[in-house]
């Protein structure tokens, strides 16, 4: 454990890829992708203030020091419980689509993980971050705005030392970024990106941080960032008002559903993640999956996952924005549907072993062969917090839907969205009606006996790794940080191909081919397979937080 000169201390081994421990504390604990991110935080708790204040905080450095994770423009949301009035709140900052105007794409397909090739090209949307940080401020604040936007001033300003993960992933999608005049200059200013160990300093995002540490967050909503972004979005042929940047989010109160004595706190509709978390944990309970083992070492339980995973997906695609569509989530997320799911795929087993169609339609050495990471962009970021008042914050904020793609204005690089309007898309919208957009999102929180226990979410994935890991917790008894660590799969593909993590036997392949599925070996830690930020309240009411060894990141808690 490091002593910082506050009064916190990180968990071993944090700001590293790999095993970086457990924070615990009596007091308050946080957990980011990034030191700086958690230290700020930290910071915050340790002057009295609320997870809502520390998130903020977190979240506006944030997208100062992982710009291939995020930034200023994307979309926010959150969980957010509250000791008062023992209620969990959810809000929805996403992007928006801007009703009756045609999609706009101003970067072809071709341009990087990004703007993959055969695709239109992420569109442009109304950011959704600053009313997002406003939205919670608002609601749950009690520090100074100016002082919690002090440590992305401060980073910008001074700069920050871009790390070997940090490098890679901006090599993996700077091509979207390359297509622009204001792109190049931001992220190649010296021809090169900025180097593994280099100390990258932003003037020109710093200049805009103090704007927005003295103006407020209107400063990105009606102010000058605001007037240059819609001026930005005039000269590449997007013809939008200034008007349309002054939106509310929307808070609510999350999707619930329950295993056993666990209470689950997810987003609603058009958030996907309630839906998707209760087919497949339904699907699983009522297989009663633990008497055959874990889904990554009973070949006979990784089968029902792989295909209670992909069920999910598919009926998922009946989520849409319920200001444009009627609501099936109640349908969706019934024991007595989970359970006719579940004796379907009972029913459908295979009668005899299938390896020979694997050796003659893939070949001999396919059961063998050696995979690859997943080829597509992994930019989120997760925070989970506790304070000392016993509020909670889980919160989400990425680069993913908002802004104009490729572009960057005042020091704030933009993706836009990569929404597509399709039934089995993980992030569509439609063009008319109130703009909203269906994604997926991971922000959890679980209650036990009422109380709650456990808040976490990731990014990458998310879709498919929120349900294993909820599964390792509430079905297979681990902790967050156990939970985070065993391996995960993707939704098994049509071709009845199931990607997973290379930290499987022999013999569970072996096992699955005979069941018809051919496992295509993945990084034994891929990235893409999301990197948990989780906090929880132990049984001795000590508590604790952690970060995933699939990426950086840091926990930390109060001394």
């Amino acid at each position: 454990m490091g002593q910082h000169e506050s009064s916190f201390v990180l968990a071993e081994g944090s700001g590293r890829v790999g095993d970086k421990g457990r924070a615990t504390s009596q007091r308050a604990v946080a957990s980011s992708q990034h030191p700086t991110v958690t230290e700020a935080m930290l910071d915050v708790l340790a002057a009295g203030g609320t997870a809502a204040d520390a998130v903020v905080a977190g979240s506006i450095v944030q997208a100062v020091v992982q710009q291939d994770m995020t930034n200023h423009t994307g979309t926010v949301t959150g969980l957010f419980y509250s000791a008062e009035t023992d209620e969990i709140s959810e809000l929805n900052s996403m992007g928006r689509i801007v009703p009756g105007l045609a999609a706009h794409h101003p970067v072809p397909g071709g341009k990087g993980l990004y703007s993959a090739a055969g695709s239109r090209g992420p569109m442009s949307v109304i950011p959704g971050f600053m009313p997002g940080m406003k939205a919670i401020h608002e609601r749950f604040g009690t520090k100074d705005w100016g002082a919690l936007v002090a440590p992305a001033a401060a980073a910008a300003r001074e700069g920050h030392v871009v790390s070997s993960f940090e490098h890679l992933v901006m090599a993996q999608t700077v091509d979207l970024f390359l297509y622009t005049q204001s792109g190049r200059e931001h992220f190649t200013a010296g021809g090169h990106l900025p180097q593994a160990g280099e100390v990258w300093a932003q003037p020109v995002l710093a200049d805009t941080m103090e704007a927005l540490a003295a103006e407020g967050p209107d400063h990105f909503i009606t102010g000058e960032w605001a007037q240059h972004f819609v001026a930005r979005a005039a000269q590449v042929g997007w013809s939008i008002e200034l008007d349309h940047l002054n939106w509310t989010p929307r808070w609510s109160d999350p999707a619930t559903w329950t295993l056993g004595d666990f209470e689950v706190s997810q987003l609603s509709a058009p958030d996907r993640q309630a839906v998707y978390c209760a087919i497949v944990i339904g699907i699983l309970d009522a297989l009663d999956v633990t008497s055959l083992g874990h889904f990554t070492e009973s070949p006979r339980a990784g089968y029902y996952m792989a295909h209670a995973l992909r069920l999910a997906h598919l009926e998922c695609g009946f989520i849409n924005d319920p200001a444009i569509f009627e609501d099936p989530s109640s349908t969706l997320m019934d024991p007595e549907f989970h359970a006719f799911l579940a004796n379907k795929l009972r029913r459908s087993l295979p009668k005899i072993d299938l390896t020979e169609h694997i050796e003659l339609t893939r070949g001999k050495t396919a059961l063998f062969a050696a995979g690859g990471a997943s080829k597509q962009p992994a930019g989120s970021c997760e925070l989970s917090v506790i304070d000392e008042h016993g509020n909670w914050a889980q919160m989400m904020n990425t680069l993913q839907s908002g802004g104009i793609p490729g572009e960057v204005v005042d020091g704030v690089p933009m993706v836009g969205s990569h929404q597509i309007n399709a039934l089995t898309s993980p992030i569509s919208g439609w063009l008319t009606g109130g703009g909203g957009m269906r994604s997926i999102l991971s922000n959890t929180m679980v209650r036990r006996d009422g109380e709650v226990i456990m808040a976490l979410g990731s990014p990458g994935n998310v879709h498919c790794t929120v349900p294993q890991v909820l599964a390792n917790v509430l079905l297979y008894g681990d902790d967050p940080h156990g939970a985070e660590e065993r391996p995960r799969m993707l939704p098994l593909a049509d071709d009845y191909v199931l990607s997973v993590e290379s930290r499987v036997s022999p013999d569970y392949v072996r096992d699955l081919a005979q069941l018809g599925v051919l496992v295509n070996p993945l990084p034994a830690y891929d990235y893409h397979m999301g990197s948990y930020q989780a906090c929880w309240r132990g049984t001795d009411s000590t508590l604790h937080a952690s970060t995933g060894p699939r990426r950086e990141g840091a926990a930390g808690g109060l001394s």
